[in-house]
């Protein structure tokens, strides 16, 4: 059965943008509750309390008593309120966060009546290890996750179970094999709820070129550059070969002060003139 937990809220004067932001500035949420032909009154729960209460079950199957306390609301909500001592029965039909934080931003109550059924959804939970996932590496694969249903407020499920252990390799189960109690089932009955597929092959992609260019480059970074490589090769053709050291090398560095050494003259003949 569905859990029921207990909530007190607010009746809220500031309607629109301005007076759901005034009151979350106090640290509430501001809400909404209609149903079964009332007009819809705007509400304010205390923020902490909302998230306290809704942690860790399913609010679209949970029935929630709430006590609007404060003599500013609607008539109506008065009588039914207070005339007879009771709580009124709602649930949740929408819950909106905000897109950065975890945060309720607002919420939508409707009013339920035990004698009078409700369509809401439920999720559907899986049970057990399917034979083809144990025994053939297969790969259990629910395709829906709820289903919606016809129900009295008292035979609310908090969540239906589907034992999926028989599954082999290629086989289904759909909606038409869900039983819920007391509960009349919406969904289309053809509608898979988990298969069981063959085990997936792992597929290696073909480097495309541009992938192929990109783990090339870090390979370029280590070679030698196009223009050092000419520059060191122009040095080294330029170069001119060492002269050998001139006699007397001593006395032409000081001379000359590093210029080139004259060469010696060359030896007279033996036994001849000169000419």
């Amino acid at each position: 059965m569905a859990q029921t937990i207990s909530l007190t809220a607010s009746p809220r004067q500031a309607t629109g943008k301005g007076g759901a932001r005034q009151a979350r500035f106090r640290g509430k949420v501001p809400a909404v509750i209609y149903g079964h032909g009332r007009d819809t009154q705007p509400l304010e729960l205390e923020a902490k309390a909302l998230e306290k209460a809704l942690t860790g079950i399913e609010p679209a199957s949970t029935i929630i008593e709430l006590a609007v306390d404060g003599k500013a609301a609607v008539k109506t909500l008065i009588i039914e309120l207070a005339l007879d001592g009771k709580k009124v029965k709602t649930l949740i039909r929408e819950i909106q966060r905000h897109p950065l934080r975890p945060d309720i931003i607002h919420v939508d109550f409707y009013e339920i009546h035990a004698e009078e059924k409700v369509r809401l959804k439920v999720p559907v939970h899986l049970v057990g290890n399917p034979d083809g996932v144990r025994n053939a590496g297969g790969v259990l694969d629910q395709v829906t996750r709820e289903v919606e249903i016809e129900v009295l407020p008292e035979h609310i499920p908090d969540r239906v179970e589907l034992d999926v252990t028989a599954l082999k390799i290629g086989d289904s189960l759909h909606v038409r094999e869900l039983t819920i109690p007391n509960a009349k089932i919406l969904t289309e009955a053809d509608l898979t709820i988990a298969t069981v597929v063959p085990p997936r092959a792992e597929e290696v992609a073909a480097p495309t070129p541009e992938a192929a260019t990109e783990v090339a480059e870090p390979e370029l970074i280590r070679k030698v550059r196009e223009g050092e490589e000419e520059e060191g090769e122009g040095a080294a053709e330029g170069a001119a070969p060492a002269k050998p050291e001139a006699k007397g090398g001593a006395g032409g560095g000081a001379a000359g002060g590093g210029a080139p050494a004259k060469p010696d003259k060359a030896e007279k003949p033996k036994g001849g003139k000169e000419s």
